[in-house]
């Protein structure tokens, strides 16, 4: 197998502090899309940009550019531009071999690692045919949502299966289960009064929304199941006024479909029954979306078995998971192509001590290099019924 160069490996390191430097928040993913396109046309490849900005309310679209191969068969590669939303500035220092934000905010290593890889994969077969063609995918709104994906259209491809580098465990690890995902949002609404003359009259949102919240099942309900409330706002700065407005943003994810559904159900049931308490009888209007589908993959899958093979050849030791969170390969294998999530090594990702360390930028470099080594020696992919039924099937099997 041929591993990194140094001289790549520097370089692997140099785009990637230039691309976390750029703070791309959803939605804001404009100068570090520019920064992408630019190495690109630098190397001598056209880029694309696909009419996502609209539907997704980022700044850009999804950006696409082709290295043709020795062979007329091609692989998907693809990673988001965007990430959480940023609280500091971002300054990526050496810490203990690896790169972390001097700063108490993310680094963005989720997915600016993965950005940087494939900038590498450019830069090595720019002059050269790699042995199978490669589609290089940097998407927009991963974040929210997986909004980007969704709204790229998958026609414009010419790759048997594809894979994104978005999972932040130990390389090595291979997604194939995901879970459906629904998100709730409430508003309650109450009736204002003077907190100090008159509480009496009022009618609390914010004691509605806590009530409803204390009466629902949270965390890690089952295995494959968790529920959460992530934020909640209400009312108007002053302590001394009863708030007559309240949100409450939630969420529900599970690998069944039908134990999901059954705990979004519930998590509305106890929104109403709050609402309905007398002494804080409120309005409240509710929004449940499902924002993207789960997917169950075969281990026996081409596209996992030729991912197995290029880690092995790493040094790595494949480990098939299954995982609460989702990745642009959701909204793919929703609309029918076969994508892997493949594990990073990146750590503690939305977190203000996010981390990578050189070893698995590094790595991840060299497996996306024996991805496309293993890939163009493959059999020709076996067609999409060969895997396991995926979304509400998956469920509907449980």
């Amino acid at each position: 197998m041929t591993r990194a160069t140094e001289a790549e490996r520097r370089r692997l390191h140099d785009d990637f502090t230039h691309l976390c430097r750029i703070p791309s928040p959803f939605g804001y993913e404009r100068a570090c899309a520019d920064a992408v396109r630019v190495r690109l046309e630098e190397l001598g490849l056209e880029v694309s940009e696909d009419d996502a900005a609209e539907p997704t309310g980022a700044e850009c679209g999804n950006l696409l550019t082709r290295l043709p191969g020795s062979s007329s068969r091609s692989v998907l590669l693809c990673a988001h531009l965007d990430t959480v939303p940023v609280e500091a500035e971002i300054e990526p220092v050496i810490v203990d071999d690896g790169w972390e934000n001097a700063h108490d905010a993310i680094l963005g290593a989720d997915n600016k690692a993965a950005v940087a890889v494939l900038l590498g994969l450019a830069r090595r077969f720019h002059a050269q045919p790699p042995p199978i063609g490669l589609e290089l995918l940097f998407t927009v709104s991963e974040e929210n949502a997986l909004a980007g994906a969704k709204a790229f259209d998958l026609s414009r491809l010419s790759s048997d299966y594809g894979y994104v580098f978005d999972h932040a465990s130990p390389i090595g690890e291979i997604v194939i289960a995901s879970p459906t995902y629904y998100r709730l949002e409430a508003w309650f609404r109450g009736t204002a009064a003077h907190a100090g003359i008159r509480p009496e009259d009022g009618r609390s949102a914010i004691v509605a929304a806590a009530r409803a919240i204390s009466s629902m099942s949270l965390g890690r309900l089952d295995p494959e199941t968790t529920a959460n409330i992530g934020t909640v706002r209400g009312g108007n700065g002053s302590t001394n006024v009863v708030p007559d407005h309240c949100q409450v943003l939630g969420e529900a994810r599970s690998l069944d479909r039908h134990r999901v559904e059954s705990v979004m159900s519930e998590m509305v049931d106890r929104v109403y029954d709050a609402a309905n308490v007398p002494e804080c009888q409120c309005d409240v209007d509710i929004t449940v979306e499902r924002l993207f589908d789960g997917y169950r993959t075969r281990p026996s899958a081409p596209h996992i078995v030729v991912a197995e093979r290029a880690l092995r050849a790493c040094g790595y030791d494949p480990q098939p998971i299954a995982t609460g969170g989702g990745s642009d390969a959701n909204a793919f294998e929703a609309a029918g192509f076969q994508c892997a999530n493949l594990a990073n090594g990146t750590l503690r990702n939305h977190q203000p001590d996010e981390r990578v360390s050189f070893a698995a930028l590094e790595g991840m470099l060299d497996v996306a290099l024996a991805l496309i080594e293993e890939a163009a020696v493959a059999p020709q992919s076996e067609t999409a019924s060969e895997q396991e039924p995926t979304r509400e099937a998956a469920g509907a099997e449980k």
